[in-house]
């Protein structure tokens, strides 16, 4: 089950060409981006999330610094992206808001967020590449990293044994295989499971294969979703559809879980804000379970793939520079990320900082797991290996809802997967174009 490049910065010229691929510049009011200046005196920052946990760090916050009082609002549903958008044309949107990576990329192309590349510098050695990447589409930074999600394996150990199987497949290949001699013992078990409503698997297997659909290439947008890689990851779902080893539970179903819970899926790769749940979800399967690294493709290269939270800065924003300040204090403090690493706080948050093993042991409910594998080094070792090839592009929130589209019928075998993506490569090149946004195909 899934969820779902460290740049230089850049000289005034350099930056204009950013602009010309993103196709929109955003602005930041007075606080332009190459000369930000340290804003003086006490200010109020408005901040929408849907985050639970969020709340009572701001009020943390607060308490400790006066001169920077921070207002929360909790937006959440289908439509907050809506509003944001509104408001931000309006001239009355907040400084502050959560948003996920596909999505900053594709607001920061619309002209809807303020350039901070300057003033969150400073913060960005606490981050890993690929969630400092997170922010910064096209090089460009626009927010701070909240959390991140990088991407491991849950197996049923007991039925694995069951079947002749010894251990975790430490490859895509593997995985297949052992899919195959299982169902060739019990034609009933599924070795991993699909959605029809949900591509996310191809998103992480072309991540995790070093597939780029989305690179920057001086000043154009290079478009690669029939490259070698991404073929390779696409090859991979087309055996896991064709050999009919994947269930296609629907994440929306409320009793998805059972197909894990009850053995008849035996595998997932899955991630930290989802292990609590699966603690609540899976009463006759808990303590079966066992963590693995997740499958790879080239094990001399280790890469998995992760989904990143962040905290945009919305345009508009009158101090980016504090609203870097607090977004970076929310999400690297010890103080803050301590508490909402907790499982008792809610908010499902694991770091997307370069160090995180003082954070693991916590987020693994022992219960769930049978305790024959070193869980918090699986994850440590997970959150080290996501990729930092990976970039969100100008449209990818719109690519990702073309590509849902299709993804049904290519679970339903009424298209490949390699068709799928031959038509995405055509699309999005399209789609760019009609934007005015340059853009080619990659080699």
């Amino acid at each position: 089950m899934t969820t779902f490049r460290a740049r230089t910065f850049v000289s005034s010229a350099a930056a204009a060409s950013l602009c010309l691929v993103l196709a929109a510049c955003s602005s930041g009011g007075d606080a332009d981006a190459g000369a930000q200046q340290s804003t003086k005196g006490k200010v109020k920052l408005q901040f929408w999330s849907w985050t639970e946990g969020i709340e009572a760090q701001v009020k943390t916050w607060n308490k400790t610094h006066p001169d920077t009082q921070v207002e929360f609002s909790q937006e959440a549903g289908d439509t907050v992206y809506q509003k944001l958008r509104a408001a931000v044309k309006a001239g009355t949107a907040p400084c502050l808001s959560k948003m996920d990576g596909q999505d900053l990329a594709t607001f920061a192309a619309d002209g809807l967020l303020t350039d901070i590349s300057k003033t969150a510098a400073s913060y960005k050695s606490a981050y890993t590449t690929a969630a400092w990447n997170s922010v910064s589409p096209g090089g460009t930074t626009y927010g701070i990293p909240m959390g991140s999600s990088p991407l491991f394996t849950a197996y049923r150990a007991d039925l694995f044994q069951k079947y002749g199987i010894t251990k975790a497949p430490a490859t895509w290949d593997e995985l297949i295989a052992d899919g195959i001699a299982i169902q060739k013992k019990n034609k009933n078990i599924k070795i991993f499971n699909m959605a029809g409503e949900d591509p996310s698997t191809l998103v992480d297997l072309s991540w995790q294969a070093g597939a780029s659909w989305y690179k920057v290439d001086g000043d154009q947008w290079k478009i690669g979703f029939t490259t070698p890689a991404a073929l390779k990851a696409g090859d991979v779902v087309q055996q896991l559809i064709d050999h009919n080893l994947a269930s296609n539970a629907s994440y929306a179903d409320p009793g998805v879980f059972k197909t894990w819970d009850l053995g008849k899926t035996i595998l997932m790769t899955t991630s930290t804000w989802q292990l609590p749940i699966y603690d609540t979800n899976f009463p006759k399967s808990r303590g079966k379970w066992q963590l693995a690294d997740a499958p790879l493709f080239d094990t001399a290269a280790p890469r998995t793939s992760s989904f990143f939270d962040t905290t945009a800065v919305l345009k508009g924003c009158k101090y980016p520079d504090r609203a870097a300040q607090f977004a970076a204090w929310l999400s690297s403090s010890k103080e803050s990320v301590t508490t909402l690493t907790d499982p008792k706080s809610k908010s499902g948050l694991f770091p997307a900082l370069k160090d995180v093993t003082p954070y693991v042991d916590k987020i693994i409910p022992t219960e769930m797991f049978n305790g024959k594998s070193d869980s918090a080094q699986i994850i440590t070792t997970a959150a080290s290996r996501v990729g930092d090839q990976w970039q969100y592009g100008p449209d990818y929130a719109d690519m990702f809802a073309e590509m849902q589209k299709d993804w049904g019928k290519v679970v339903k075998k009424q298209m490949t997967v390699k068709d799928m993506l031959t038509h995405l490569q055509s699309w999005t090149l399209s789609d760019l174009k009609s934007k005015g946004i340059n853009a080619s195909a990659a080699n």
